[in-house]
C-alpha cells in the first residue's frame, strides 16, 4: 500500500493542500485581524529608523508632487486648469497604486520564512501589503485636501465621493497585486519589470498632464483612454475635488468594472497556485 492510499484509507488530509475556493476565502477572512496587524507593523517598522519616522509617509509624496509640479510647470506651455491642484491629486493617488503593486508583488517572495513556517491562506500577504498602503494613504489624503484648500479649491459636498472612489480603487489595486504576487513567484525577474511598467503608466495616465499630448502623438490611442482605469480614476477624483473639473459619469462604470474583473480573476489566479507558495526559496 502506498502512502497516498494509506492516507486516503484513514482520511488523512495532505499537508499544505489547497482548499476549495470558498473555504479558502473563508479562512482568509477569519485572519483579517492578522492582516491588519501585519500591515500596521510593516507601516511602522518601515520608517522607525528614520529621525522623522512616520512623517515620511506624508513627506515623500509631498516632495514628489512639488518636484513634478515645479519641473513640468516650467516645461509645459499649456497647463490644465488649476495645475498645482491637478498635480497634487494625480501624484498622491498614483503613489497609492504604485506602492500597492510594488509591495504586493513581493508579498510572497519577500516573506519566504513566514510562508514556509506557518499554515495560513497566502492571499493574506498581498492583502496586508495593499492594506498597508491604504493606511499610509489616510494621512496623505488629509494633506492633499489641505493643499487643495491652500491652492484655492474650497471644500464641497462632492468631496465625500472620494470615499467610494478609494474603495473601488483599493479593490483594483488588490486585484493587480494578487496577479503580480503569483507572477513574481514563478518569474523573479518580474520585479525588475514592474518599475518600468509603473513608470510607463505614470506618464500615460494623466498624472501630470492631460491626455491630449498622448493622443496628439498617437491619435489611435484616444478611444483607449475611455477604458483606462487609472486615468478614469484620476479624472473622477479631480472632478469631485477641483472647481470646474468634470468627469464622465461612465467613468464610475469603467473603474468599477475593472476593479471587479481584476478582483475575481486575481483571486482565482492566485488561489490556483496556493500549493506552490510554500516552496518559495
Amino acid at each position: 500500500m502506498t502512502a497516498a492510499e494509506y492516507a486516503a484509507q484513514h482520511n488523512l488530509p495532505r499537508v499544505g493542500a489547497r482548499p476549495a475556493l470558498g473555504s479558502y476565502l473563508k479562512q482568509a477572512w477569519e485572519r483579517r485581524d492578522f492582516a491588519l496587524e501585519l500591515a500596521r507593523a510593516r507601516l511602522k517598522s518601515g520608517n522607525e529608523r528614520n529621525r522623522l519616522g512616520m512623517l515620511w509617509v506624508v513627506i515623500q509624496p509631498t516632495m514628489n508632487a512639488v518636484m513634478y509640479g515645479f519641473i513640468f510647470g516650467i516645461l509645459q506651455t499649456s497647463k490644465p486648469a488649476d495645475f498645482p491642484v491637478y498635480v497634487v491629486i494625480g501624484v498622491f493617488l498614483f503613489e497609492f497604486f504604485s506602492a500597492s503593486v510594488g509591495q504586493g508583488a513581493k508579498a510572497i517572495t519577500g516573506n519566504g520564512s513566514l510562508v514556509q513556517s506557518l499554515a495560513f491562506p497566502r492571499i493574506t500577504l498581498p492583502f496586508a501589503a495593499v492594506l498597508q498602503q491604504f493606511l499610509a494613504l489616510m494621512p496623505v489624503l488629509g494633506v492633499m485636501f489641505v493643499f487643495c484648500m491652500l491652492l484655492g479649491t474650497m471644500p464641497k459636498l462632492s468631496w465625500l465621493l472620494i470615499i467610494p472612489l478609494l474603495a473601488i480603487y483599493s479593490v483594483f489595486n488588490f486585484g493587480i497585486a494578487l496577479i503580480c504576487a503569483r507572477l513574481t513567484v514563478h518569474l523573479r525577474d518580474f520585479t525588475q519589470i514592474i518599475p518600468i511598467i509603473i513608470r510607463v503608466l505614470f506618464f500615460t495616465s494623466g498624472v501630470l498632464f492631460g491626455i491630449e499630448r498622448v493622443t496628439k502623438a498617437i491619435p489611435a490611442a484616444e478611444p483607449l483612454f475611455a477604458f483606462h482605469p487609472i486615468y478614469q480614476t484620476l479624472q473622477i477624483a479631480r472632478g469631485v475635488i477641483m472647481d470646474g473639473a468634470v468627469y464622465s459619469s461612465s467613468a464610475w462604470i469603467v473603474v468599477s468594472g475593472w476593479a471587479l474583473v481584476l478582483l475575481v480573476s486575481g483571486i482565482f489566479f492566485f488561489w490556483s497556485a496556493e500549493e506552490q507558495y510554500g516552496r518559495v526559496n
